[in-house]
């Protein structure tokens, strides 16, 4: 008997270690310690663990009442995280929504990524819904991933690409990966092209200038904003401290989400943690992570708490820096 519930416990061992990808256990969210970052955060500030268990974890915006609400884009639900940590539904039945923004009416803009039904549209407030983008000229948008919207009301996204599927070869999108603006009332503007592939998208907070995150590339990316919303003057913005080189080539950066704090110091997800760099480029330093992040925000009545959210988890850190309070994120 005691040999038999020995041999059901070494298989029921195995299949759970199968049922998590090759025989290893996926990484726990973990408490982690900061070193100083002068501004931005104390030597010794811990990164705490909100929650795990997450269905995706993307999209984190900051709410009015200084809560911080994310996409759940695989459970099609919007989660939010109040100042005690607890969590509650906030939105169901969301389109995949991936990227959230507010803009100037209250209106909560996302990315909507169900294939079929890919769009850049209002979800919130109930039945305010509509759609502003759905198409570029008369092709639809592969898998649009992030936005941010200016003060007039123009919306920056990025479309980076199909997912690629491990084993099989890239789908051909309609589209090439690109950045988009849709100006108040408009229709969508390609804006910038010939980035492998972007995804986090950010304005400065005088909005002169474009930030963008380059998945596979070295740089964060920036472009100068013409009155018309379109953008000029590309440049490699600033380097990523860690990059792979991927045997099939290219780079791999892990670069994803972008945030900005009220001195115009960038937040980057990259490979590492969340790297904070000066106006200029500068890497000032890293807020370290037991998990690769995906994405980030401010939120809290004073807009001094980072949130974190990637691999199913959700973190939040206090920091002597404050988010930029002209919008949302």
């Amino acid at each position: 008997m005691r040999r038999t519930l020995i041999a059901a416990l070494v298989v029921l061992a195995g299949a759970v270690l199968t049922a998590q990808g090759g025989g290893q256990t996926p990484p726990l969210a973990a408490e982690t310690t900061a070193t100083a970052i002068p501004g931005v955060i104390a030597a010794g500030t811990k990164i705490e663990v909100i929650k795990s268990g997450f269905s995706g974890t993307e999209g984190p915006i900051g709410m009015p009442d200084g809560s911080l609400i994310f996409t759940e884009t695989q459970a099609n639900r919007i989660t939010r995280i109040d100042a005690n940590n607890q969590t509650s539904t906030f939105l169901e039945n969301t389109n995949g929504s991936n990227g959230l923004a507010f803009d100037s009416k209250g209106r909560l803009i996302s990315v909507q990524t169900t294939p079929g039904k890919t769009l850049i549209g209002v979800i919130y407030p109930k039945g305010q819904e509509a759609t502003l983008t759905d198409s570029y000229e008369g092709k639809p948008y592969g898998r649009p991933n992030d936005l941010v919207v200016d003060k007039k009301g123009g919306v920056y996204f990025s479309e980076p690409g199909p997912n690629a599927t491990p084993g099989q070869p890239p789908p051909t999108p309609p589209l090439s990966p690109a950045v988009y603006y849709v100006p108040p009332g408009g229709r969508s503007i390609r804006i910038a092209e010939g980035i492998e592939r972007p995804n986090g998208i950010q304005l400065s907070p005088d909005e002169k200038t474009l930030y963008v995150n380059n998945t596979n590339g070295e740089y964060v990316l920036a472009f100068d904003i013409k009155p018309d919303g379109t953008v000029g003057n590309r440049r490699n913005f600033a380097k990523y401290p860690s990059v792979a080189t991927p045997a099939a080539g290219g780079f791999n950066s892990g670069a994803d989400g972008l945030a900005v704090d009220n001195s115009g110091r960038l937040y980057v997800v990259s490979t590492g943690g969340v790297h904070v760099f000066s106006p200029k480029g500068e890497l000032l330093g890293t807020i370290p992570l037991s998990l690769a992040a995906q994405n980030i925000a401010f939120a809290g009545p004073d807009k001094k708490t980072l949130y974190i959210v990637g691999r199913g988890s959700a973190f939040k850190v206090r920091l002597l820096a404050e988010g930029y309070k002209g919008r949302a994120k």
